[in-house]
């Protein structure tokens, strides 16, 4: 017998069943005749006892045993895989060895820790800055740099800071209502012109400021342009200054102006004017760098994109499948709107997501019967991933809200 000491418990093993085994770390040990080589297997040998001594965990250890003494590889699902793993790879045994119906279990466990680990991470990366105080030491201006990056990115490091990111917020909803105001019949006037203008400079000057400190506090020039949030940044102060050079284009050329206010809704300028303008939409995407939920609502986004796509999927085919359905049974109704399968895929579509805006409606039986199948698929598809997003989404809102208050 082999005399093993395995984190202080004993166990007895057979030279001859050890030896069926030769490429495990315990068979080598039995089949090893040099003493150096079996001293390089295990952590100590104890003389007195004839005992092969290994640092390693004793309870793990009751399930290699149990491998030697019945040729399976028995695993209870309360264990951690990843230490289980790292035990049986240091004894040289394989998974193989284990029954299917523990394999199984084993390795979908095993895939969950290694999916909670790697959102864990990304979780972490989400609330981590691109840089850190500790980049701007040894560097030019190091200490203003690192002030100035304190104010911009850390809204926690001081008063000024938390004001900063309050007034960055305030800013996005005034451009927002501006650019609302600006449609109104009412606002069109020139007093309401000369307001709309003034309140975007401002809102313009206050986001250039910004985006210019961030710029300042970077200490790497490549990362700032290749972060989303920095290229937010950009798109909403780009419309502001694109919008005045077209207008001193046009200042530059009279003729061509009179000319564009007679045709401005089919000229090609005023089109690209309206372009620029419709941009600053994406100013809003700017609360997402101070509100936790808006990141959270991304996140769940990235995390469940093979969800989302699997949805769409079944969407596009619900439309092809039942449009193509209603043309073949109503096509022949005279004054039908279903002339053709492209027409129906509107149709299709607004009945799948049960919003039935009632604007093209079924004539024949056959017909709504169609409909019904339509509606009823469009109910059981949209209940499907609503508790999957649903529930990520509170899961990864209250860690993100956890770490953001230990930070």
């Amino acid at each position: 017998l082999l005399n093993i000491n395995v984190g202080g418990k004993s166990f007895q093993i057979a030279y001859k069943v050890l030896a069926q085994y030769p490429i495990t770390r315990l068979g080598k040990l039995a089949l090893y005749t040099d003493p150096v080589k079996k001293l390089q297997l295990c952590d100590d040998y104890l003389v007195q006892k004839n005992e092969y001594f290994f640092d390693r965990d004793p309870s793990i250890f009751h399930y290699i045993f149990h491998f030697y003494c019945s040729g399976v590889l028995w695993m209870m699902e309360e264990m951690c895989p990843s230490n289980f793993v790292e035990e049986i790879e240091y004894w040289g045994i394989h998974l193989k060895y284990s029954q299917r119906c523990c394999r199984i279990l084993f390795e979908e466990k095993q895939d969950e820790l290694n999916e909670y680990l790697k959102i864990e991470k990304e979780l972490e990366a989400e609330l981590e800055p691109l840089e850190s105080g500790a980049q701007f030491d040894g560097k030019f201006l190091g200490q203003f740099r690192k002030m100035v990056w304190n104010l911009i990115e850390n809204p926690y490091s001081s008063v000024p800071a938390k004001i900063i990111a309050v007034m960055s917020s305030f800013f996005v909803l005034i451009s927002i209502v501006g650019m609302t105001l600006s449609t109104v019949e009412e606002m069109k006037n020139k007093t309401g012109k000369l307001w709309m203008e003034q309140m975007e400079m401002i809102c313009a000057i206050f986001f250039t400021s910004e985006y210019l400190m961030r710029l300042i506090s970077s200490s790497s020039f490549k990362n700032f342009l290749r972060a989303a949030f920095n290229a937010i940044d950009l798109v909403a102060i780009l419309p502001f200054y694109i919008q005045i050079l077209f207008e001193n284009l046009e200042d530059g050329d009279t003729q061509y102006h009179e000319e564009l206010h007679k045709v401005e809704n089919v000229s090609k300028l005023g089109k690209v004017l309206k372009l620029i303008k419709l941009m600053r939409i994406f100013r809003i995407l700017k609360l997402a760098r101070h509100s936790t939920g808006l990141r959270a609502f991304s996140f769940t986004m990235r995390q469940c994109y093979q969800q989302v796509c699997c949805l769409l999927l079944f969407i596009a085919m619900g439309v092809f499948t039942f449009s193509a359905l209603i043309h073949s049974v109503e096509h022949d109704v005279p004054g039908t709107d279903f002339t053709s399968i492209p027409y129906a895929w509107w149709w299709a579509a607004v009945s799948l997501s049960t919003v039935g805006y009632g604007d093209t409606v079924p004539d024949t039986i056959l017909g709504r019967l169609v409909a019904f199948f339509c509606i009823s698929f469009g109910i059981i598809l949209n209940g499907m991933p609503i508790s999957i997003l649903y529930n990520k989404f509170s899961d990864y809102y209250a860690k993100l809200k956890a770490r953001e208050m230990s930070q």
